[in-house]
């Protein structure tokens, strides 16, 4: 073999193992994004009020959570993005401190907590929150409010039936699609996500997302059910 076959050979080899090793390093995130509860003072009149219990939302991700850790492992990073205005407002209806909570549950399950306050914080997260290029997304999910184009993070929470914090379909287009692995699993738990938003997601980031047809219950103590006459999940 010549000098330069062996030269060319060891580059080969080197590029390979460089790559290898690249590969090797990169990670999955898995992240549940959890919206805030709604407040007495706005639902107690209603015929059918929303989040009687602060943790509706917390305690579905937390089901969700135990699940994703009994499926894909101890090691699997798993970052909870919960708008954290709400369990404020929430707590001091509570007289208690719900952030405490919420960080025991991070502490016993070992996740990645983040807190946000607006829309445009999930998509800083989604684009910039890991080095994209070595940690991707191979899961999201939304436990909260909704309706067919929105989560709405403080539904009935600042104002009777409305929300001043929210993440609109419009939105989408800012994130970037390379932030996800192939074939990532995307689910909104909220009412009415399948009826239009769902498409939309789908266009600006590549993956599906499967969504309601109707209203979701949350009630159940387990992850939120149909409960529309008719409904279905779509992506």
């Amino acid at each position: 073999m010549t000098i330069m076959k062996v030269r060319f050979v060891l580059l080969f080899l080197a590029s390979f193992f460089a790559a290898s090793m690249a590969w090797a390093q990169r990670q999955h995130e898995y992240i549940v994004l959890v919206g805030g509860p709604s407040l007495q003072q706005w639902e107690q009149y209603k015929a059918q009020p929303h989040d009687h219990w602060w943790a509706n939302f917390v305690h579905s991700a937390r089901v969700r959570t135990d699940q994703l850790r009994a499926e894909q492992g101890a090691d699997t990073m798993i970052t909870w993005l919960v708008f954290k205005p709400g369990y404020v407002d929430r707590g001091e209806q509570e007289h208690q401190n719900l952030l405490a909570n919420i960080e025991s549950v991070r502490d016993k399950l070992h996740l990645n907590l983040v807190y946000f306050s607006r829309g445009g914080d999930v998509i800083d997260y989604l684009n910039n929150g890991q080095p994209r290029d070595r940690v991707k997304v191979s899961g999201f999910e939304y436990f909260g409010h909704s309706n067919r184009a929105c989560f709405l993070f403080d539904y009935s929470n600042v104002v009777d039936s409305a929300s001043k914090s929210w993440l609109h379909e419009s939105e989408l287009k800012k994130i970037d699609r390379r932030d996800f692995v192939r074939g990532a699993y995307v689910k909104s738990w909220g009412c009415h996500t399948g009826e239009s938003m769902s498409r939309l997601w789908r266009d600006a980031t590549g993956t599906r997302m499967w969504g309601a047809i109707g209203k979701t219950d949350y009630s159940t103590g387990e992850l939120p059910a149909l409960s529309s006459i008719g409904g279905k999940w779509v992506n």
